[in-house]
C-alpha cells in the first residue's frame, strides 16, 4: 500500500519535515535534485545538452540544483529562468545565485536550438489557477521540442489534487515525484501528461507521520502488484466448501443469464466455496449447463418466503446484475435489503432500483442497516442516479460527492470509473491504479460484483473486500490485455485473468512463507 496526496498534504508534510524533524529546506531541495539526476541516468537520458526551465518557486530551484550538479559531472546544461526575482523563494533565489557564481550563464527565453532532454521545474505542486499569457506559450514551446521531456515532482499545468489540465500543461515522458506520488498524477487526465512516474525519497518520514489535522478520510491510497499476495483470504489445509463462504446471487431477469453467469462463475474463482444463484425461471437450463457447481433456485414471480429462506442460508448476498426493473425484480430488492442480517453487494440494475428508494438507506434509531455491511457499485451514471446530481458534476468534484455520500448512507461505496475510487465512512478513500481501456465491455461490472462478493463470503470486511476486489479485478483486466490485446478482450477474459492473478500471488505468498 502506498499514499497519494494533494497538494496541501504534501506542503504540510514537507513543513513538518523542516520545522519538526530538523531537516533544512535547501537539503530536501539538494536531494531532490540527486534523486531526478539518477532517474534520467537510469532511464540512459542524453545528458549532454539539457534544457532546464525553472519558475520563482521550490520547484524551480530543484531545477537549479540539478543545473549545478550536471555541470558538475562535465555537462552544459541550458537554464531558463521564467519567473520573477522579486518572487523567488528563498531556497530558490540561494540556489540561482550559487549557479551564476559558477559562471552558468542564466537566459530568459528559450532559444531555438537542439536540446538532448527538457526539464520542467516551472510550477509544483501549489498551482491553483489557469496558466495563460507567456507561461501557456512557454509550455507549449517546451512541449514541441524534440527531446525526452522530464516533469519535476509534477508536470506544470496538472493539478495536484485532481488531475485537472490548469489551461494546458507540459507533457512528460518521464515524471521524478518526491516522497509521495500525487494525486493529479494518478488521475485522469493529468496521469496521461505525466508519462513514466517515479517516486523517490528525499527524507520525508513514510510511516507513523500523520498531520494532527487531518482526518482519516483526507488520505488516498492504492495498491501495486506486489501487494496482492498480503491482500487475499488465507486458505488452510484444514478445510472445507464451508470453510470458505456460502454466497447467494441474485441475478440475472429473462435474457440476462450472461450477467448470472459471469458474476456467479467470478465468484467461484475467487474463491467462495458455495454458490446459490436465484435467477429467472427461464435461465434454469442454461446456467445448470455454463456453471454445474452452482446451485440454481429460480422464480416466476415475487415469492418473499423463499427469499427469506435464501438469504437465512447466505453468509453474503449479491444483487442486480442483471436483474431487470420490473416489478419482480423492485420487490426482490427492497425485501433483500429489508431481510438483510448479513453482507449485501448491490450493483447495476439493482442500484437503479434503489435510487428511487433512497430512504431504505437512511440511518434512523429503527433501522438495523449501520450493522449491516453494504457495498454499492455503480459507475458514473448510476452514481448520478443515486445523488441525484448530474454525470458532470460528479466528474468535477467525484471526491467531495463521495465523501458527502458515505456521510450520509453507511455504506461501502465503490464509484466505476477509469479511476475507481472506494470510500466508508472515516476510512481512507482507495483510488485504483490497476486495470485499462480494454476492460471497457458489458459484463465487466458483472465481473466485479462477483469478485467482491466472493471476497466478503471468504470473511474481508466489506471495505477491505472492495479495495481488494476492485484491484484484483483490474490486475485480472491487465493480464487480458497482456494475452488478448487492446480491443478483444471479453468479460469472460477477466475470469481467466482472475485465475491467473490468484495463481501468481498464491505462488509469491507461500515463496515468501518459505524463505
Amino acid at each position: 500500500m502506498r499514499y497519494l496526496l494533494d497538494g496541501l498534504q504534501m506542503k504540510n508534510r514537507d513543513a513538518r519535515t523542516i520545522q519538526n524533524i530538523g531537516i533544512p529546506s535547501m537539503v530536501l531541495m539538494e536531494r531532490a535534485a540527486l534523486r531526478t539526476l539518477e532517474i534520467m541516468e537510469r532511464r540512459a537520458v542524453d545528458l549532454t545538452r539539457v534544457l532546464i526551465v525553472c519558475g520563482s518557486g521550490n520547484n524551480g530551484g530543484d531545477g537549479f540544483v540539478i543545473a549545478r550538479l550536471l555541470l558538475e559531472k562535465g555537462y552544459e546544461p541550458v537554464v531558463v529562468f521564467v519567473g520573477r526575482e522579486t518572487s523567488m523563494t528563498e531556497q530558490s533565489a540561494c540556489q540561482l545565485a550559487i549557479l551564476r557564481r559558477m559562471g552558468v550563464s542564466v537566459s530568459q527565453t528559450i532559444l531555438p536550438g537542439s536540446y538532448t532532454a527538457v526539464v520542467d521545474a516551472v510550477f509544483g505542486v501549489g498551482l491553483s489557477r489557469n496558466i495563460e499569457g507567456r507561461y501557456a506559450q512557454l509550455l507549449e514551446q517546451m512541449n514541441q521540442l524534440q527531446s525526452i521531456k522530464i516533469a519535476v515532482d509534477i508536470p506544470s499545468g496538472v493539478h495536484a489534487d485532481t488531475g485537472q489540465i490548469m489551461g494546458t500543461a507540459f507533457r512528460a515522458d518521464i515524471t521524478v515525484t518526491y516522497a509521495y506520488e500525487k494525486l493529479g498524477t494518478v488521475l485522469f487526465p493529468g496521469t496521461s501528461y505525466a508519462g513514466r512516474v517515479y517516486t523517490v525519497n528525499i527524507g520525508i518520514p513514510q510511516s507513523g507521520f500523520r498531520i494532527p489535522e487531518e482526518k482519516e478520510s483526507d488520505l488516498c491510497f492504492t495498491y501495486d502488484k506486489c501487494d496482492l499476495k498480503a491482500l487475499l483470504p488465507v486458505r488452510t489445509a484444514d478445510s472445507h466448501k464451508g470453510t470458505y463462504g456460502r454466497l447467494l446471487m441474485i441475478v440475472g431477469s429473462f435474457g440476462m443469464a450472461g450477467a448470472a453467469y459471469l458474476s456467479a462463475r467470478a465468484a467461484y474463482e475467487t474463491g467462495v466455496g458455495l454458490v446459490r444463484i436465484y435467477t429467472s425461471q427461464d435461465n434454469r437450463e442454461v446456467l445448470q449447463q455454463m456453471l454445474p457447481e452452482a446451485v440454481i433456485t429460480t422464480y416466476e414471480k415475487f415469492e418473499p418466503d423463499t427469499l427469506k429462506e435464501l438469504m437465512e442460508w447466505a453468509e453474503v448476498t449479491v444483487i442486480g446484475c442483471g436483474l431487470g426493473k420490473s416489478t419482480v425484480s423492485e420487490a426482490l430488492l427492497l425485501e433483500a435489503v429489508k431481510l438483510a442480517e448479513t453482507p449485501l453487494v448491490i450493483d447495476a440494475d439493482g442500484l437503479n432500483i434503489l435510487s428511487e428508494h433512497m430512504e431504505v438507506l437512511e440511518r434512523s434509531e429503527e433501522s438495523d442497516l449501520t450493522d449491516v455491511p453494504i457495498v454499492l457499485t455503480p459507475h458514473m451514471k448510476e452514481m448520478s442516479r443515486l445523488t441525484g446530481g448530474s454525470v458532470a458534476q460528479l466528474q468535477a468534484d467525484r471526491f467531495t460527492v463521495l465523501t458527502d455520500f458515505t456521510e450520509r448512507y453507511p455504506v461501502t461505496c465503490v464509484l466505476k470509473d477509469a479511476r475507481t475510487l472506494v470510500q466508508k465512512k472515516e476510512q481512507c478513500v482507495y483510488v485504483n491504479t490497476s486495470g485499462n481501456s480494454a476492460m471497457s465491455k458489458a459484463g465487466s461490472g458483472d465481473v466485479l460484483a462477483g469478485v467482491i462478493g466472493g471476497l466478503m463470503a471468504q470473511h474481508l470486511p466489506d471495505f477491505q473486500a472492495a479495495c481488494t476486489g476492485v484491484f484484483l479485478h483490474g490486475c485480472a483486466g491487465d493480464d487480458a490485455r497482456e494475452k488478448s490485446g487492446a480491443y478483444s478482450v471479453l468479460a469472460r477474459d477477466l475470469i481467466d485473468g482472475i485465475r491467473n492473478c490468484l495463481k501468481e500471488a498464491a505462488e509469491e505468498r507461500k515463496e515468501n512463507e518459505t524463505i
